[in-house]
């Protein structure tokens, strides 16, 4: 797999009818090895190693419900409150990032009320923090470490 912007970092893999598969340490299983499943693990990783996010207050491709279609996020964190603390969505390395990838992660944030979302093709990463009050988001040059 193609190397990210991210610290290098250890993964088990496996084999398993002629897929690669990776270890989700969120889901607690190995998963096919996609060049999105690549980006989404090194968020995983980058989160709970670098930033301290615990593994409890992660989840990993859920299905939301918005305008009556369903949809799929990538990688949610709560708080300890049970609020929504960051959205991430992760693209492949040969997606480029886009309006649309904005769109589609402000769209699942008109459900969920994160309160920061990450956008991320394992190459370019873009974070921003919701101002909902004023109906705007500020660019940020890095997520914020977990804090309780």
């Amino acid at each position: 797999m193609q190397p990210l912007n991210f610290p290098k970092y250890d993964f088990r893999f496996k084999s398993s009818q002629n897929s690669a598969l990776i270890f989700d340490m969120v889901r607690k299983k190995f998963v096919v090895l996609t060049p999105e499943e690549w980006v989404r693990q090194h968020v995983l990783t980058f989160l709970t190693l670098e930033k301290k996010y615990p593994l409890s207050h992660i989840n990993v491709e859920k299905q939301i419900i918005y305008n009556g279609l369903r949809k799929r996020y990538d990688i949610v964190i709560f708080n300890p409150n049970g609020t929504i603390h960051l959205l991430v969505e992760c693209k492949a390395p040969h997606i480029n990032i886009s309006q649309t990838t904005f769109d589609q992660i402000a769209q699942y944030n008109f459900k969920l009320n994160a309160s920061y979302l990450m956008v991320t093709n394992g190459l370019e990463h873009y974070m921003c923090q919701m101002n909902f009050q004023e109906e705007k988001y500020k660019f940020l040059k890095e997520i914020p470490e977990f804090s309780r």
